[in-house]
């Protein structure tokens, strides 16, 4: 009888051991989710390269366990630049990927390389060589109640804001009142829901010149540095980081010889882009998702804008933004490696 007892008293015990550590396991992957970034992508997708370059790693990076990644609104007017992310989120086993569009944004936005006629690349035989999920480009949000909508559903301080792009739709996020969406102003959901903001953007060296990003739509950039919450940080970008970093053709295509059918090295091989793309849009991917150990930032500060798109850093060490500060050959050869690395992937 004791030894009947003991046996049942032994196996009650196993069930709870095993149930403590079924229970661990779970409270450690629920933490590993929590500590993973959330993270929505901004970009102007239709022209340089290094926006899909940028899009490919965060897609890795999900992949890998290191962020998740909410979304992408594509900042860049016009239905055939959401078909590009359409055409990349599905190559890469993403088709769910929300995506949003800015309809009302930067006009007559410069294009460097145009990549407009990925979507219908076709093979030799005629066929649509890339797949899409989505066929009504106009039914997708605009970018600013995308961001409304998902901001309102993530935890507090847990969204990681990456802007590769103009900054349209950020501007009037931060411009929106309460709605049925949430009773919150868009400043006030930027303050409660966003941990950190990482742009493209800025100019902050000895050279007195405007950015691109902000210049090309000014009057957007203006609002968004004005209005921008203080008690939520900023980390720039600016281009001077990011021009030391050259991606040559011949490399992207070479790196990608394990197949022909790939979004990015059919952009390569019919696209115009006989000149080394710089990897400025990559850098901000790399800081929100492997953090701060890759780069040199400045001390804090305050960031102000004028009409010509010349930013100033003015440090206060209460201040939300800090910047990115170019690094030397050794430093950017190491940044490219990480991008060719990602292109190397089956």
């Amino acid at each position: 009888m004791f030894n009947g007892q003991w046996s049942i008293v032994n196996g009650l015990l196993c069930c709870f051991v095993l149930l403590f550590l079924l229970g661990c396991k779970k409270s450690a992957e629920v933490q590993d989710v929590a500590d993973v970034p959330l993270v929505i992508l901004d970009g102007d997708f239709g022209s340089s390269t290094d926006d899909l370059f940028a899009l490919q790693m965060l897609i890795r990076y999900e992949e890998q366990g290191l962020c998740q990644l909410l979304g992408v609104i594509v900042d860049r007017e016009g239905e055939e630049n959401a078909a590009i992310v359409d055409v990349m989120a599905t190559y890469f086993g993403h088709p769910d990927l929300p995506i949003a569009l800015e309809r009302d944004g930067v006009k007559n936005s410069k294009v460097w390389i145009d990549y407009t006629g990925l979507p219908h690349f076709t093979d030799e035989n005629g066929e649509i060589l890339f797949s899409r999920t989505l066929s009504d480009y106009n039914a997708l949000p605009d970018g600013w109640q995308f961001y409304r909508q998902m901001l309102v559903a993530q935890p507090d301080h847990s969204v990681s804001i990456i802007s590769i792009g103009f900054v349209s739709c950020l501007a009037k996020l931060l411009e929106s009142p309460g709605d049925d969406i949430s009773p919150l102003s868009g400043v006030e959901l930027v303050r409660r829901k966003v941990k950190c903001l990482y742009i493209q953007g800025g100019v902050f060296g000895k050279a007195n010149e405007a950015c691109y990003n902000f210049g090309q739509g000014i009057s957007f950039a203006q609002t968004l540095i004005s209005l921008w919450p203080s008690d939520v940080d900023v980390i720039y970008s600016p281009g001077e980081v990011g021009q030391c970093i050259e991606y040559r053709p011949e490399l992207v295509i070479s790196d990608i010889s394990w197949t022909d059918c790939h979004p990015i090295k059919q952009v390569y091989l019919r696209c115009n882009c006989n000149t080394g793309q710089k990897m400025w849009d990559a850098l901000p991917i790399i800081n929100a998702i492997e953090g701060d150990n890759n780069f040199t930032h400045s001390e804090r500060g305050t960031v102000s804008i004028d009409d010509s798109a010349v930013t100033t850093f003015t440090p206060l060490p209460t201040g939300n933004s800090r910047y990115q500060m170019p690094g030397d050959s050794i430093w950017a050869d190491s940044i490219l490696q990480k991008i060719r690395n990602i292109n190397k992937i089956r």
